[in-house]
Formats: structure tokens, sequence, C-alpha cells
């Protein structure tokens, strides 16, 4: 045999269920008591030169169907560039499949769902960012595997704005969208930096689910809780990250806040409010709007005629974050969402959506900040 698959690692999942030559069929692992799966994270060892068929089995029972036709996998060589492979989606063979084809111009590649960001440049991430001057960290708690729940602060301002990312591990695209945003940030001669700074006091988690993110889930933490519908009544025994980000959101105080997240179906980057929540202002509706029309005017990644319906007048979930933090603090708050996919309207061949976009839009998320904020005070 010449073909070995692994997934024994940060962020690994696949199950093995036969390989013949160069072809494996192969199972994505459910996250921890849990029914949720889509991510996964594997290594290929292969002949180069040679084509490589991997088919991932079983998806019509995945958490997101609809998220396989039209999605490309995402390949790497050096877990540093990360490029698309030809897949195609069959509804019909073995319960729904994936069929990914690769020919590796060396011994070793890795297959993702999207690019992992993995603990490791997670706590890079953190190391770099809290030795900057003006950056305080706080550890806001403990997650039950033990890891800790990391938050930067930093800016003078009044207003208080939270950003916080990766809820739903296997959202990938998230942290790296904060690693961008952070980038930003921390650079002392970035004008968007220097004005965000002067007027707000940020408080950012770049990852809210540590458990999930190490353990290859998709949706969950170590206790199989979906974090994003624990809002409303967070525990210590199932969701201690909400606990711990929600407690510090009430000492701080939410003027404006960010979910950062990823949808499997919709080729768009967009935004989602919290129309439905009991307490609904037009002031806030106004402010959500007039954020909405400035990130839609100043990237052309960004666009809102796809997205998600809206929830009728007191019909919000306040279970999520979205939705409880616009209605507990009256904040302008939203969930932006980018794609596994590409972008129907603005396609990118060799990479479609990548790291290198998710980092770019955060940064342009940040402007429109200044220019939402500068708008406010008019």
């Amino acid at each position: 045999m010449t073909l070995f698959i692994d997934a024994g690692f940060d962020a690994g999942n696949i199950d093995v269920l036969d390989i013949q030559g160069n072809t494996a069929r192969l199972a994505i692992r459910r996250d921890n008591a849990s029914e949720f799966f889509q991510w996964f994270h594997f290594r290929v060892t292969a002949p180069a030169g040679e084509e490589v068929v991997l088919k991932i089995t079983g998806l019509e029972a995945s958490a997101y169907p609809g998220g396989w036709p039209d999605y490309d996998a995402c390949i790497s060589e050096d877990r540093d560039y990360w490029v698309r492979a030809a897949s195609t989606y069959d509804k019909a063979e073995d319960g729904g499949t994936l069929t990914i084809r690769y020919v590796p111009a060396g011994g070793v590649f890795w297959c993702a769902y999207f690019a992992p960001y993995s603990m490791e440049r997670h706590h890079d991430l953190i190391a770099e960012t809290a030795s900057c001057e003006g950056v305080d960290y706080v550890r806001l708690g403990t997650t039950l595997d033990g890891q800790p729940i990391d938050c930067l602060e930093m800016g003078e301002g009044s207003t208080q704005v939270w950003l916080y990312a990766r809820q739903h591990p296997g959202e990938t695209q998230a942290e790296w969208w904060m690693e961008g945003a952070i980038e930003c940030l921390i650079d002392p001669a970035d004008p968007v930096a220097r004005a965000l700074r002067k007027h707000c006091r940020l408080h950012i988690v770049p990852n809210c689910n540590p458990d999930g993110s190490r353990r290859g889930h998709l949706r969950t933490n170590a206790a199989g809780t979906n974090l994003n519908r624990e809002w409303a009544q967070p525990s210590a025994e199932r969701s201690p990250e909400v606990l711990a980000i929600r407690n510090r959101m009430d000492e701080t105080g939410v003027d404006f806040a960010m979910d950062v997240h990823a949808d499997e179906a919709i080729p768009a980057v967009f935004i989602a409010g919290f129309d439905g929540i009991p307490s609904w202002t037009q002031g806030q509706g106004d402010g959500y709007d007039r954020y909405q029309a400035i990130l839609d005017r100043r990237t052309p990644d960004f666009q809102t005629k796809l997205g998600y319906p809206k929830a009728p007048a007191g019909r919000a979930n306040l279970s999520m974050s979205t939705n409880q933090l616009a209605e507990r603090f009256g904040a302008v708050a939203m969930t932006l969402e980018m794609p596994y996919k590409d972008l129907a309207d603005f396609p990118e061949p060799e990479q479609g959506w990548s790291p290198e976009r998710c980092k770019l839009l955060g940064r342009e998320c940040l402007a429109a900040l200044v220019e939402w904020l500068e708008g406010r005070e008019a």
C-alpha cells in the first residue's frame, strides 16, 4: 500500500473506511456527544505525480448537506498556501459522497474543509498581540478541557466594541478574519487602528471554542454544546465559554458587537442582525443598516442580496449571541458570515474564498466601523 491517511493531530478529523490503490473511502467523525459533522482535516501520504482520489461518504446525513454541491476541497502541500482541488458531489453514492481528485507534487499533502487555524497558531497570535504596547490580556475563564479562554483588550475610548469569533470551531474562516483584524489594530502607524483605539475600548475574543477547535469539531464544544444557542442561560457545566464571555460583557457593557462565523451553503459574505428582539428600536435598526451599507460600499467581497431570512417581530431567538446582546445591552450587534465555497459573484479560481481574503475582510470591517462611528457622531 502506498496511500496513507492520518488525522491524529490538532483539529484532525477523518475515519479511513477502505483504501484500494490510490483511492480512499472515508467518513467524517461526529462532534463528541453530538450529531453534528461536516469538518474534515487530514494528511495524505501518496506517490508524487500520481492522482489521488478521496471519497468522503455519508454526507447526506451531515449537518448541512446543501454545503457539498459546488464545493471544492482545500489542499496544501506546505500547510501555508491553500488551493482548491477539483471536487464533485453525488448525493446518491454511498449516502452522499464528495469525490476529491488531486495530483501531489511531493509525497505528502493536507486536505481540509477550509484552511485550518491551529491552536498553536492561536497561541502565537495571543502571545504576539498581548506583548504589544497598549494591549491588555484578560483570561476570561477555563474550558471543560482545561484550556484558557483568551481576551485581548485595547483602546482609550468610551464606545465598547466586542469582536468575537469561532463559537463554531469548524468555521476557521472566523479566526483568519481575527488575525487580519488584530494585525491592523496593533499596527501603530495604521490610521484605522489609531482611530478605533482613540474612540473605542475594544474587547477581542479570537477563539470562543478552543476545545472544539482542537478536537476537530464542526459546531460544538467538548460537551457537545452548540455555544451559539447558550447565550440566554449559559452554564458552567455545558457552556463555560459563553458564561465567561458574557460575564465580562456585563462588566464592560456592549455598544457594538460582531460575532464572526462561516456558512456552509451560501456562496457569499453577508451579515445577519437582530430583527425580532422584543426591545428592538428604530435607532438600533438604523445603526445596523448604516453599517451594512458602509461595508457594502467599501469592499466587493461583501454583498446584501444573499443571506438569512429576518425573524418576525418579537420572535428572535435570544439564545443566539447577536440577539442576546442587542436585547441585553441595546447594542448594534451582528453576525458576519463567510463562505466555505467561493463567492458566486466574485470568484477566485485557484484558492476560492481563502485565509488571505478572510484577513483582508477583517481590516475592511474595521475601516467600516471607523466610518460608522464618524457618522454616529455627526
